[in-house]
């Protein structure tokens, strides 16, 4: 029987107030796959990625993660969110602790590891992203790009089995969005993880996704293989997207 898809989207919709956000979306990612959102401002690619854990509710569709739709509310979905894990635009980092203790305090807490278990695993993800050295630094004490570095490692302390970016490089400066992109190309290419990243990166899209989605006006218009899809676009929208912003 071949296996099911990670996160199953279907028949989506959602609005805000009269804003018809997200209409009819229908995606399916498999594990193991990078999936990369593209698109214009405002055609609702962020708010996609985050209907994916619940972050916004949607009015019609289902969502599963792993064959269970997304619960209400509660430690269902307290419970669910700790397999989604989340790299937001803005570091989120709790400033009053330092990295480690950011990185340790979801293992702790939600899937209760000894201290010594969760800073072992803690550290050894800071040494993946780079940042060991600063473990015991404070979030106001690292660049931007550090701090994101230390926001991916929290995430995947949570063994998460599915990661969802939303524009994790765009509150950075540009010398600093290599490092976060570099981290995020190793963790697709050689641990495999399952990833949804919505990005203005075209870069990115191309030499890590196995699939790119383009979004406009909440729709999903196109959905294809990078190198078919900046090659040779099927929509016209996409051709005017594109050639937008690779004319640069």
């Amino acid at each position: 029987m071949p296996e099911q898809p990670l996160v199953v989207l279907a028949g989506v919709n959602k609005w805000f107030g009269d804003l018809h956000v997200l209409r009819d979306i229908d995606l399916s990612v498999e594990r193991g796959e990078v999936v990369v959102v593209i698109g214009p401002s405002g055609s609702g690619k962020s708010t996609l990625c985050r209907a994916i854990n619940r972050l916004e509710p949607v009015q019609e569709g289902t969502i599963t993660i792993d064959g269970v739709p997304l619960p209400e509310e509660g430690k269902e979905l307290a419970r669910l969110r700790a397999d989604v894990g989340m790299v937001f635009q803005s570091f989120n980092l709790f400033a009053h602790k330092t990295v480690l203790d950011n990185v340790t305090l979801g293992p702790r807490k939600v899937r209760k590891r000894s201290k010594a278990d969760a800073e072992a695993l803690g550290m050894q993800l800071l040494e993946r992203v780079g940042i060991a050295n600063k473990a015991r630094a404070y979030p106001a004490e690292l660049s931007g790009g550090q701090q994101q570095r230390v926001a991916i490692a929290r995430a995947l302390a949570m063994e998460p089995k599915v990661l969802l970016f939303d524009e994790p490089t765009s509150a950075l400066d540009p010398e600093m969005i290599k490092e976060v992109l570099d981290v995020m190309l190793e963790l697709a290419r050689e641990d495999g993880t399952t990833m949804v990243v919505v990005t203005h990166e075209m870069g990115f899209a191309k030499s890590a996704a196995r699939r790119v989605v383009f979004m406009d006006e909440g729709r999903i218009v196109e959905i294809a293989p990078p190198d078919r899809f900046f090659s040779h676009p099927e929509s016209e929208r996409a051709r005017d997207f594109l050639s937008k912003i690779l004319a640069h």
